[in-house]
């Protein structure tokens, strides 16, 4: 629907945009913000998605499931932890293509569960997970002294990278793109691998030498336990 793909895009731009308005490098805010989306999204993945993928009786989706897992890792090498929230600055001016290219790969796939059942309560933590990231692509793009003109455009094009991940999702499962919808868990599968990795990186490492602080605490089992409370009033 048009409003989902508003959220996830709108989440994403001022997310990128509020590096004009925020500086420093302490965002206690933004960590707390990765902490619950980081719990919802892990909650979310087991409770709803990996279920759903092996709704179909495909005994080869947990291998796809594991390739998702490997492939995040292998993005990470070009993406620098942005997806977490990270910001390694460097001192080269150069633009980072691999941390472009990767991020927008990452959104776009993130964007894809949303055409299955349960997308009402996905879409609500991919948007706030989008938030901090974004913020964290934006302040890369200035440190490489990119211009304000081209951090706004490639901000825009983080921003509807999850929206097409969506609609290309929806025309997947519709049997619009050829006879890809067969192959609809499969792909689903990858998408979870990246799920489990990105939710359970943020929750190991948005604090400080991995510990809980009660704040963390809190965040994490807000996350769980809003997905939890939706779940429960579904069966």
């Amino acid at each position: 629907m048009i409003w989902k793909s508003l959220l996830l895009f709108f989440a994403a731009f001022l997310g990128g945009m509020s590096v004009f308005f925020f500086k420093g490098d302490n965002h206690k805010q933004l960590r707390l913000i990765l902490s619950f989306s980081g719990a919802y999204l892990f909650a979310i993945t087991v409770l709803h998605l990996i279920p759903d993928a092996y709704h179909g009786n495909d005994n080869l989706v947990g291998v796809f499931i594991l390739g998702g897992f490997l492939f995040q890792i292998v993005l990470e090498q070009f993406s620098d932890g942005i997806e977490h929230g990270h910001m390694h600055v460097h001192e080269e001016a150069a633009f980072p293509v691999g941390i472009m290219v990767s991020l927008c790969l990452h959104a776009f796939l993130e964007g894809m569960p949303l055409a299955q059942g349960q997308q009402n309560q996905l879409v609500f933590g991919i948007a706030l997970h989008h938030i901090p990231a974004a913020f964290a692509l934006g302040t890369v793009l200035l440190s490489n002294k990119q211009s304000k003109n081209s951090t706004i455009f490639f901000i825009v094009l983080f921003a509807i990278m999850a929206p097409a991940g969506f609609f290309f999702s929806e025309a997947l499962s519709n049997g619009n793109i050829g006879n890809l919808q067969h192959y609809f868990n499969r792909i689903m599968g990858v998408v979870i691998g990246i799920f489990l990795h990105i939710s359970t990186t943020i929750l190991f490492e948005a604090g400080p030498d991995h510990k809980f602080n009660r704040r963390k605490l809190i965040a994490v089992l807000l996350g769980v336990g809003i997905a939890l409370g939706g779940f429960l009033t579904e069966l």
